[in-house]
């Protein structure tokens, strides 16, 4: 354990604090990103290490489910690939793997977890997009 853990903890021990929530209070946020939220139509720029060589790959879809918790936020993007195959792919907020979020349309929706996106096809998976005002 490193000694600012132990200082930490020394300061935080009347609180019974844990040890995830120190580390959360000494890591600062490592990048800023938009705001999400479900429904977002995003692309996300994420570093792909190949053998030697880094690419930067770009994941575009819908944002069907946002997690919430400091460090450990993470996001569900869904797409539909070649043949009407559905992909989804699960990102840390944080992650310094993920250099770029990129809104580019927001949906209207209801619900915080857009889960039934996965029964749906073609034109009935679409959603209604969110006014700007």
């Amino acid at each position: 354990m490193c000694h600012a853990l132990q200082f930490c903890r020394a300061c935080f021990d009347e609180r019974q604090t844990s040890v995830n929530e120190l580390l959360q209070a000494v890591q600062a946020p490592k990048a800023e990103h938009p705001q999400l939220a479900p429904g977002d139509t995003v692309k996300v720029h994420v570093r792909i290490v190949e053998g030697n060589r880094e690419r930067v790959q770009i994941f575009q879809g819908v944002v069907i489910r946002l997690r919430k918790g400091g460090n450990n936020a993470n996001f569900t993007v869904r797409r539909i690939a070649s043949h009407g195959v559905g992909v989804e792919r699960t990102f840390l907020l944080q992650s310094p793997r993920v250099e770029k979020i990129e809104i580019t349309r927001s949906a209207k929706v209801r619900r915080a977890q857009l889960y039934y996106l996965r029964d749906r096809r073609g034109k009935a998976a679409r959603l209604k997009e969110r006014r700007r005002r």
